[in-house]
């Protein structure tokens, strides 16, 4: 079934130095851009991270050093980049969790700050985890009867992830609506204040720690209750994203 849209949508993958999405850099990212019209449009790059490739990633993925050494850094596909993704919904294969928080993570680290409050973002892991529960290789396989060639690579399994949203429409019509706005919501396990899901929202949409030893109290409330929790958040390892939900909660927080 082929999807019914209102506005673009990107399936994106991301190949990666690692899994920390603080620290590691994207090496390769693909996209394929779908219109309302069912035109497609579609991009594989390479990019030069600027930091030294774990052996351990490059057995995954297949790319070294010596691959991305002539290749782009991401400050300077940024701005093309950030034309190409304003606007479209997003879509991909446990994105909301990995790629689409470490994609953030790049922009903000060369000053651009991409608004993606607006954009609807299905994730197709979510969505098959939920009905089945299996990894994007047995997906492809029980949705589209097909062996994924080329596992781990961006292009392939940026395609793949697409024709398996394309087949779980068919295959649970009662279960599933042809619409973005819904399968972002069915994809979605929790809604998220920063795209690390360190915060959330409750019911209330009032913004909750997600971890340690104040997960599920209000940070608003935290805030003013432990004075050096902001500092710590700040100097500490986590993600640029989620230390600007912070900081609006702490000027929030000091507010009358």
């Amino acid at each position: 079934m082929k999807l019914n849209l209102k506005n673009p949508i990107i399936f994106f993958d991301l190949e990666t130095t690692g899994i920390d999405v603080a620290k590691d850099r994207i090496v390769e990212l693909c996209y394929i851009k779908v219109f309302p019209n069912g035109n497609e449009e579609s991009k594989s790059m390479r990019l030069n991270p600027g930091m030294h490739i774990p052996e351990a990633s490059s057995q995954v993925h297949g790319i070294y050093d010596e691959d991305v050494q002539d290749c782009p850094t991401f400050s300077q596909i940024a701005s093309d980049l950030k034309k190409v993704f304003e606007g479209a919904d997003l879509a991909g294969f446990n994105s909301n969790r990995f790629d689409i928080p470490l994609l953030v993570e790049e922009f903000l680290r060369v000053g651009i700050d991409i608004d993606l409050s607006r954009r609807k973002m299905v994730d197709v892991q979510n969505i098959y985890h939920k009905l089945e529960r299996r990894t994007l290789i047995a997906a492809y396989k029980y949705y589209c009867n097909k062996d994924l060639e080329n596992a781990h690579s961006a292009l392939a399994d940026t395609r793949a992830t697409l024709e398996v949203l394309e087949a779980q429409l068919d295959r649970y019509p009662d279960d599933l609506q042809n619409d973005i706005s819904f399968l972002a919501e069915f994809s979605s396990l929790n809604k998220n204040a920063d795209f690390a899901g360190r915060f959330v929202y409750d019911d209330e949409g009032n913004i909750v720690i997600n971890f340690g030893k104040y997960k599920g109290r209000p940070l608003i409330d935290t805030l003013r209750h432990d004075p050096g929790y902001y500092g710590w958040m700040q100097q500490s390892d986590f993600p640029l994203n989620t230390k600007q939900v912070l900081t609006k909660a702490y000027l929030q927080s000091k507010m009358k």
